[in-house]
């Protein structure tokens, strides 16, 4: 039996959430599609500073404060669905799920983005045995150890602070010889006593036995190579967007996020993207939210349209 909607959003994050609550306000009949749990990306957030109206909250509870309230409204959820294709150029919508199918007059594609690998030999053979992505799952487990982070944006060098809580030393290696965090994040890493900067510096091999021992290091600018002792490193250096279910449907930028313009509309009719997964100048919790209204109304105008030529047929 296939379930029918005005507007399906693909994605539980903020940006979906947002949209959702923005589509059904406007008279849509609204459901939200995930491959995981409802919340996103920010649920793994320690803490949140710069989301208005909250000084500092964690980024769980931002997410299920987000969530509660579209629980107010009749908004189908469907989290854990695995995805097996999905037709966003036919005029209704179809996607199917290892479970259901859907259709959909308008869809929303709010799918997000991933941490990007380093690309590294000994990287993805030790992925939850010593290399983690996320330092608020994993962190824990580095109690008294040494970890290194890898990145020089807000994510890494927030993630290095979130790990000084456990770690009894953590090493920040970045590239480049200056961070592109915002400066109130860097002065906190300066002064830290447990973060160790090494900078101008690459990974070029993680080692291990049974579990990450070490990592092999290149200064970038002398070509000097070091040898840094490690229980455990994170890689934060970019996001790649979670495109794969869409195949060649989509116009892309040359990252490989999805092209919209100002209203969220992508190239195709009655589709649009919002939030991590889009081409934006600023990946934040509060553009994906601003982004997720945007799409909702523009959404419920498409469809309002649509059934206007329809009519006059």
């Amino acid at each position: 039996m296939v379930k029918n909607f005005d507007c399906i959003i693909l994605g539980g994050g903020p940006a979906g959430l947002s949209a959702s609550l923005y589509a059904y306000r406007a008279g849509l009949k609204t459901a939200i599609i995930d491959i995981s749990a409802i919340g996103g990306a920010p649920t793994n957030y320690c803490e949140i500073e710069n989301y208005l109206g909250f000084n500092k909250i964690q980024g769980f509870e931002l997410c299920e404060k987000f969530e509660n309230h579209i629980d107010e409204f009749e908004i189908k959820k469907f989290p854990y669905e695995e995805i097996e294709s999905i037709d966003l150029i036919s005029p209704i919508k179809k996607i199917k799920t290892k479970n259901c199918e859907f259709s959909a007059k308008s869809v929303i594609i709010a799918t997000g983005a991933k941490n990007k690998k380093l690309g590294v030999i000994g990287e993805i053979e030790n992925i939850g045995k010593g290399v983690s992505y996320c330092a608020v799952c994993d962190g824990a487990f580095y109690k008294d150890k040494i970890v290194a982070v890898v990145g020089g944006g807000n994510s890494a060098l927030e993630e290095a602070l979130y790990l000084t809580k456990h770690a009894k030393k953590v090493y920040l290696i970045h590239r480049r010889d200056s961070f592109r965090a915002d400066k109130i994040i860097q002065n906190k890493i300066y002064s830290n006593k447990k973060i160790e900067l090494v900078l101008d510096s690459i990974v070029e091999e993680i080692l291990a036995d049974k579990k990450v021992d070490a990592i092999k290091i290149k200064n970038s600018k002398n070509n000097k190579r070091a040898q840094l002792k490690i229980d455990g490193i994170f890689p934060y250096i970019g996001l790649e967007p979670n495109i794969e279910f869409f195949g060649t449907q989509l116009k892309l930028d040359e990252a490989g996020f999805i092209l919209t313009d100002v209203c969220m509309k992508t190239n195709l009719e009655g589709v649009f993207a919002i939030g991590d997964v889009r081409k934006t100048p600023l990946r934040q919790v509060i553009t994906a939210v601003s982004d997720g209204a945007i799409a909702g109304i523009e959404a419920s105008k498409y469809i309002i349209n649509l059934e206007n030529v329809t009519i006059r047929k």
